[in-house]
């Protein structure tokens, strides 16, 4: 910064840009509370119906979001102009004061012209007045005044251009729309860029040259500021695609620890492999964070990453591109645009050297030589659509895109039929073998990708319950879940034979209840008032659904996440109908409380025929397994008391404006709902010491499990007709005998649906 600039600088126009940008900060802070309260709280009270269900909704959560950002983003611009005026305000007084030493010593800084200075004497001793000594000063102070006066204006320079380069990052980050990179201060912005600066250079150098100090720099580095938002931007940027790749692929080749094997020691690969797991998770996620800026930097980013795709990386050249990125994509939640044209660039490559039916390419064989890639799961990580559908897994609509999209046409087919990524993913491909601790080829390959369908057909992260602020389904996710329910129906094994996913496709049938429900019972016109669907409704035949809640019962974790959904469903529904009249079953015939028993009567009987259904398929599971297998089913029910935690209000997908919103009964909360006492009930059960209390635990006998459906029914509705302030004995002394009725049902069509076969009576070992 110039001597006279500072000096002479006007702070005003400062003060009024902080000013300004303190009074936005205010009104969006405003805004945005208006937005959550009323308009986003409205939305979610509203009866949305058809594509407002979906779209409309959707746009209300995300337009509250922007009011989010665009608070965020002006708080920091405010707190970084801020800082810097205020550090300006002090370099221009520590000028002043070094001025006035000066001054004392007969010393003065004169401007020279283009931004320059120098110090020289105020009045010259030919000129020096009566009882003045112009000697005060010796060529020491002069150069101590010129020094001090040089390190002020190098320090506002740093203020100046520091500010200037993160407010010029803060906005690049969203090309639309608004940033919600968030500081408090100038200071903690310019750390993390410099940070990010110092890694790369760090992460740039030869990777078997990277000491162990070196490494924990790094690694902690990324830790603590990975979800920086202009860090991630510009640690990537300054590393590049080729070098992320280079360093990654690198870090992990062999050959490296020969070099330094030679040179007196492989010390990295002996004293930090056991935290390259660490290092890779946090790599992923800064580089996760980064690819959502749009600045330019990162725009060049990822196409170059995708160009680098099929390329062979590092010094071996055994990996190519695709698989040293895919195995980073595995944690954090990148870019829904990235993700379409590198999954889009991957699987054309799949398709150019596959053999385009089903077997993957030769490159994607783990041959037991390759460098590791991988070290957070089991696998080695050749197989790049293993990482791949692990971040789909994590960005639900990317995932719901992908899957729809065309992966063979008929003309590419030889004009046969076009095939879909999800046929060709799911039932066709022939998933690689890999370093799999469980001996089977392809095991987590296949078990991501039921993780990307979770996310796909249920519009949330895998491994996650939906909140009152997940959308309704839209059609496309609905149109994707029957083809999920279809395609096992079709042919059982392609779940039974890879039962790991089983957990996935429970949980995506439990999101589904109210379309299940819809599915099992009888296709009346009182189907829609009996169990409202918000948004689009996937239709599903009843057989299909016998056969693949038959498929999943067998598995622990695809039974408790039924189990749990069932019940909470039938909780929540129940209390539904009972506080409101209107939505009851409508015969003219029937008074307004027999209308309110033949509802729920009509859930109890499909509630029995679910738990009916899925207890075969444990109870097949136990005869086959002797019993072994019973304490992994009551293990899976323990740990699915996650069910009762706070997002269990949702209702998992009631669908309608009941009490509190359109996603269920107690979108504001838990307490006091009818799905809590069960839920409650099945995960405490086994603990209570009287034998009556506990629902779903035993599993010894089929009667078990029935006398615990006949409990969990009751239950629901005593409790539902209490909170809703009005209780009705009779309803609850009718609704076991329906879920009974339910229950034979079930048997019957698995017995006419699977060739005759019998239902075990017990379970208990033979």
């Amino acid at each position: 910064m110039d001597f006279e600039a500072l000096r002479n600088a006007e702070f005003g126009p400062l003060d009024t840009a902080v000013s300004d940008w303190s009074r936005l900060v205010r009104n969006l802070e405003s805004m945005e509370k208006d937005a959550r309260d009323g308009l986003k709280r409205r939305a979610a009270k509203a009866n949305w119906q058809g594509i407002n269900a979906t779209v409309s909704r959707q746009f209300v959560g995300k337009t509250v979001g922007e009011f989010t950002d665009a608070r965020t983003q002006a708080s920091s611009v405010r707190n970084i102009l801020r800082d810097t005026r205020d550090e300006l305000r002090s370099h221009r007084r520590t000028l002043e004061e070094a001025l006035d030493r000066g001054s004392k010593r007969n010393l003065t800084v004169v401007a020279t012209g283009g931004g320059g200075f120098t110090v020289t004497m105020r009045v010259h001793p030919d000129r020096a007045g009566t009882g003045t000594d112009p000697s005060a000063h010796g060529e020491a102070d002069v150069l101590a005044l010129r020094d001090e006066v040089q390190e002020i204006l190098e320090a506002a320079t740093r203020s100046d251009d520091t500010a200037s380069d993160v407010l010029r990052a803060l906005v690049d980050q969203s090309e639309h729309g608004f940033s919600g990179a968030s500081y408090g201060d100038r200071d903690g912005a310019v750390r993390a860029v410099r940070e990010a600066a110092a890694l790369a250079r760090l992460a740039r150098q030869n990777p078997g040259d990277l000491s162990v100090k070196e490494f924990d720099r790094l690694l902690a580095g990324l830790e603590r500021y990975g979800d920086d938002a202009l860090f991630a931007e510009r640690f990537a940027a300054e590393l590049g695609a080729a070098g992320t790749l280079e360093f990654w692929t690198g870090i992990n080749d062999p050959g490296h620890g020969i070099e330094a094997s030679s040179r007196g020691g492989n010390e990295l690969m002996r004293e930090r492999l056991t935290h390259f797991d660490d290092l890779q998770r946090h790599l992923g996620l800064t580089l996760a964070h980064a690819t959502q800026s749009d600045s330019a930097a990162m725009s060049d980013w990822k196409r170059e990453m995708i160009r680098l795709g099929e390329q062979p990386i590092g010094p071996s050249g055994m990996h190519q591109g695709f698989q040293v990125m895919s195995n980073l994509m595995r944690h954090g939640d990148y870019d829904d645009g990235f993700l379409k044209q590198y999954g889009d660039a991957l699987v054309e490559a799949e398709k150019q050297h596959g053999d385009g039916d089903g077997k993957a390419p030769a490159a994607w064989h783990n041959l037991g030589l390759d460098p590791r890639l991988n070290h957070v799961g089991p696998d080695g990580g050749s197989d790049p659509f293993t990482g791949f559908m692990k971040a789909l897994a994590n960005s639900p609509d990317a995932a719901t895109t992908f899957f729809g999209e065309t992966f063979r046409t008929a003309s590419e087919a030889g004009g046969g039929s076009s095939v879909d990524n999800f046929t060709y993913f799911f039932e066709q491909r022939d998933w690689p073998s890999d370093l799999d601790s469980e001996k089977q080829a392809g095991r987590v390959g296949r078990d991501m990708m039921a993780q990307a369908l979770e996310a796909a057909v249920t519009g949330h992260p895998a491994g996650e319950l939906p909140t009152v602020n997940t959308p309704a389904h839209g059609a496309e996710q609905a149109r994707l879940m029957e083809r999920v329910i279809g395609s096992i129906s079709e042919d059982p094994d392609r779940l039974l034979n890879h039962r790991y996913m089983a957990d996935s496709i429970g949980q995506m049938t439990a999101e589904y209840m109210p379309d299940v429900h819809r599915g099992l019972h009888p296709a009346t016109e009182s189907n829609t008032r009996l169990f409202p669907v918000a948004g689009t409704a996937a239709v599903f035949e009843s057989d299909d659904l016998t056969r693949v809640l038959y498929a999943v019962g067998r598995d622990p974790a695809g039974y408790a996440a039924v189990t749990m959904g069932q019940s909470s469903y039938t909780g929540n529904i129940m209390e539904y109908h009972f506080r409101n009249p209107e939505a009851n079953i409508s015969d003219p015939l029937f008074s307004q409380p027999e209308n309110l028993k033949a509802s729920i009567e009509g859930i109890a009987n499909i509630a029995g025929e679910i738990q009916g259904t899925i207890s075969a398929g444990r109870a097949y599971e136990g005869e086959k397994e002797e019993g072994a297998r019973n304490a992994e089913y009551n293990t899976a029910l323990e740990k699915s008391k996650v069910w009762t935690s706070a997002t269990i209000g949702i209702g998992v997908g009631i669908g309608v404006a009941s009490i509190a919103g359109p996603w269920g009964i107690a979108a504001g909360g838990i307490a006091g709902t009818a799905s809590n006492e069960i839920l409650n009930g099945i995960v405490t059960g086994s603990l209570q010491d009287d034998a009556s209390q506990v629902i779903y635990r035993n599993g010894e006998e089929i009667g078990d499990t029935r006398d615990s459906t006949f409990k969990a029914v009751e239950m629901a509705a005593e409790e539902a007709g209490r909170l809703s302030g009005s209780p009705s004995p009779h309803i609850v002394a009718i609704v076991a005998e329906e879920a009974g009725e339910g229950f034979n049902t079930a048997h019957t069509k698995i017995s006419e649906i699977l060739g005759g076969q019998k239902i075990p009576d017990t379970l208990e070992t033979k």
